[in-house]
């Protein structure tokens, strides 16, 4: 299993983009959280299954897949989703949540790329085409 995802596939831009639509002035705001809470986020349910607790997995790996879902970052909240119900399983067994190992593996890498495409994306200083304001255009 690769730790990288097709990044065409990596976010659903028309989601981004109503996301950014609806958020507004607040959208930037509102994706630094998406940042902190997910570094967070990350290192809980990292903690968790190398503590072999399935109950700690649950809400780092819900609340993750909840803001994932709000930016249309698919591939990032449905690998926590896994996160999340084979650790509610393993609770419900009283089981170690060893099956949830290789999606946690994936988990930070995917939130990195993840997180640099909306940032890239959500930067008004990013240049989008060559030439633009005080370049001079390739001819």
């Amino acid at each position: 299993m690769t730790n990288t995802i097709e990044p065409r596939t990596v976010v659903d831009w028309a989601s981004f983009s109503q996301a950014r639509a609806e958020l507004g002035s607040n959208f930037v705001r509102i994706l630094g959280y998406f940042r902190e809470d997910g570094v967070k986020s990350l290192e809980r349910i990292e903690a968790a299954m190398r503590g072999g607790q399935a109950a700690a997995l649950v809400i780092p790996a819900h609340t993750l897949k909840g803001e994932a879902r709000q930016f249309g970052a698919e591939p990032l909240a449905d690998c926590a989703e896994t996160i999340e119900i084979i650790a509610r399983d393993c609770v419900e067994r009283h089981d170690a949540p060893d099956a949830a190992l290789e999606h946690v593996v994936r988990l930070r890498p995917l939130f990195d790329q993840t997180l640099a495409m909306l940032e890239q994306e959500a930067n008004p200083l990013v240049m989008r085409k060559p030439g633009g304001f005080g370049r001079r255009a390739i001819a």
